[in-house]
């Protein structure tokens, strides 16, 4: 089971300046099994590996783009499991999921780069998990900083938030980042078993049926 816990260090610098470096994960002494440590709001978050559920509806996500793709000169290319510099707010994150366009994906392997910046990314895609649900989603009563705000404040197009949370299940892509305000001002919904059908300029249709809340 996740269970979310709140831990004070004190650190030789700040968590940015450590997540940058590569340092952050050895000095908070993580285990080497999945667990992945960000910077959301300028805070430490670590998240355990995800469950296998979490990791079919990145999988779906991904097969539907490959498939709506099919060609020679595919222009997105869905890839999972990188570091994210938003170096403007001072925020690291791993998304769960992101579509670039492929010659920039190409570029960034062809260069072995250790980071992505969010100008790079078309679309990105979070699936909620039990033990940080909330630094997904866009901040209430007054909130510290989340992901939604960060995407929004470095210009990311595109966020799909899949919130598999059984109290508020379903899916929503937020549109039209307001940098300065670092929020999203548009947004449509599905619910779980919708089809979602991203807009132009993908044109993608993906098949929701298998989805489900977690467990409570």
């Amino acid at each position: 089971m996740s269970v979310a816990a709140i831990a004070h260090y004190v650190l030789p610098d700040s968590p940015y300046a450590m997540w940058v470096r590569g340092e952050l994960d050895d000095y908070l002494h993580l285990p080497d099994d999945g667990t992945r440590v960000e910077v959301v709001g300028g805070e430490i978050v670590v998240s355990p590996a995800a469950v296998f559920s979490h990791a079919m509806i990145l999988t779906r996500i991904q097969r539907a783009v490959v498939r709506a793709e099919v060609g020679p000169e595919t222009p997105w290319t869905p890839v999972q499991a990188f570091n994210l510099d938003l170096t403007e707010i001072g925020d690291g994150y791993q998304p769960d999921l992101a579509i670039m366009r492929t010659e920039v994906a190409a570029w960034c392997e062809a260069e072995e780069r250790l980071f992505v910046f969010p100008h790079q990314l078309e679309l990105v895609v979070e699936v909620t998990s039990k033990s940080n649900a909330h630094n997904d989603r866009q901040p209430v009563l007054g909130r510290r900083a989340t992901k939604w705000t960060g995407y929004a404040r470095c210009g990311v197009p595109y966020y799909l938030l899949v919130d598999r949370d059984p109290r508020q299940s379903g899916i929503t892509l937020f549109s039209e980042p307001d940098r300065a305000e670092g929020r999203y001002q548009t947004s449509q919904s599905w619910k779980f078993g919708d089809p979602v059908v991203l807009p132009e300029p993908f044109g993608i249709e993906i098949d929701t049926s298998l989805w489900r809340p977690w467990r409570p």
